[in-house]
């Protein structure tokens, strides 16, 4: 009889079986960090969670209501891949009258959730020698979905002192003849950066000097915004680039409907047409009976989002003072969405470190600034409860205290 031929260790056939695209993936740290709390918490150590990126609301009533109600009448079946065509006049209607940004139904793509409209945007657009631009800090997921594209991806980086802000300057000076797509998120995570309209003119007057570069903007967290603050969509500011522009939002943060995963992505229809077909080969169309449930959100009054735009408009001032108060911590306060970042260098650990001892040693679950390419700071987030926050607060500076 033949040899049976000798079986790799696990591990070795593993990394033999993966592609090399998927050995070059980084997991996220943000999911890396709640796993581990809630196997701590599962194990009955007292932990408190300043990790999360999704509201603690629950969805609205009349949102929930609409999605029972589509149930009920049998909305239970395949849709259009790109999306329930009453959605897609219900977003663009959105994008024209709110963000002064006139849009179509054609123009408008519905997806599951706005990582996925991201994901289908890069890979449409993205290959082999051309190159992202990505002002750093960023939210973990753009440089990966980039290089999965077979794109490469060149940093903008920004300091704690600047409020990581991108300056035009900065912009010019990273723009190369491989550049191919620009990444604006604003309000932004992890910073809560949000860019003024007079930055995104001078970024505008940038762009219209070097044609080739098309525009992404993620608006996920277009409603969150502190006091004195305001949303500017980049095609409404310079609608004479609107072609080369596109824009992702979504429901998760809004509305708190992270679940639910319904996003969009809404530009230039040839674009749009691209995404929606790879869509149909990949995903097909999201939840049917969700997306009337979105219909009810998008085309309803923004009572229930003022309303919980306002909580978080407290909670991150709570978070921004308490942050603040504490000796050689920098922070620049946060204008938008519902983090912090702040600066922790001075205490002498890289952020890995010293959110592992955070979590391992005061119970406290908070985000590496390493996994948004900054390594000096750590992310926290106010999507919690103040009391939650004042006791975050309070485990943090117990710890920074012993240092």
């Amino acid at each position: 009889m033949p040899a049976t031929p000798t079986s790799p260790s696990s591990a070795a056939a593993s990394s033999a079986w993966l592609s090399a695209r998927c050995l070059a993936l980084q997991p996220s740290l943000t999911l890396a960090i709640a796993a581990k709390a809630k196997q701590l918490r599962a194990a009955g150590a007292d932990i408190c969670s300043l990790s999360a990126g999704e509201p603690d609301f629950d969805t609205p009533a009349f949102i929930r209501q609409a999605a029972a109600d589509a149930l009920e009448a049998g909305h239970t079946r395949y849709g259009p891949a790109a999306g329930e065509p009453a959605l897609r006049e219900a977003i663009a209607h959105k994008l024209s009258h709110e963000n002064s940004v006139p849009t179509r139904p054609e123009q408008v793509l519905v997806t599951n959730g706005g990582k996925q409209a991201l994901f289908n945007l890069f890979q449409v657009l993205l290959q082999p020698g051309d190159e992202l631009l990505l002002p750093s800090p960023y939210w973990l997921s753009y440089p990966d979905m980039a290089q999965l594209a077979g794109a490469s991806v060149r940093l903008i980086p920004s300091t704690p002192a600047s409020g990581f802000r991108l300056s035009a300057e900065d912009l010019e000076a990273a723009i190369s003849p491989a550049s191919k797509l620009l990444v604006l998120n604003s309000p932004g995570n992890p910073t809560g950066m949000v860019l003024s309209r007079a930055e995104l003119e001078a970024i505008a007057a940038v762009l219209r000097r070097h044609p080739q570069l098309l525009v992404v903007c993620d608006e996920i967290y277009e409603f969150l915004l502190a006091p004195g603050h305001s949303h500017h969509s980049l095609a409404a500011v310079a609608p004479d680039l609107a072609e080369r522009i596109l824009i992702v939002g979504g429901c998760a943060k809004g509305w708190a409907m992270t679940g639910w995963r319904i996003g969009w992505l809404a530009g230039h229809g040839a674009l749009i047409q691209a995404a929606a077909a790879l869509q149909s080969q990949t995903t097909s169309n999201v939840c049917t009976f969700a997306q009337y449930g979105a219909m009810a959100a998008v085309s309803g009054p923004r009572d229930c989002v003022h309303a919980m735009a306002a909580q978080f408009n407290s909670r991150r001032q709570r978070l921004s003072d308490g942050l603040q108060a504490i000796p050689q911590l920098q922070l620049q306060a946060p204008q938008g969405a519902f983090y912090a970042f702040p600066d922790v260098s001075a205490y002498g650990l890289d952020s890995m470190t010293l959110c592992n001892r955070l979590l391992d040693e005061v119970g406290l679950a908070v985000v590496p600034g390493v996994a948004f390419g900054d390594d000096r700071c750590i992310r926290l987030s106010c999507a919690a409860s103040e009391a939650t926050i004042d006791d975050g607060l309070d485990r943090l500076t117990r710890f920074l205290q012993q240092l």
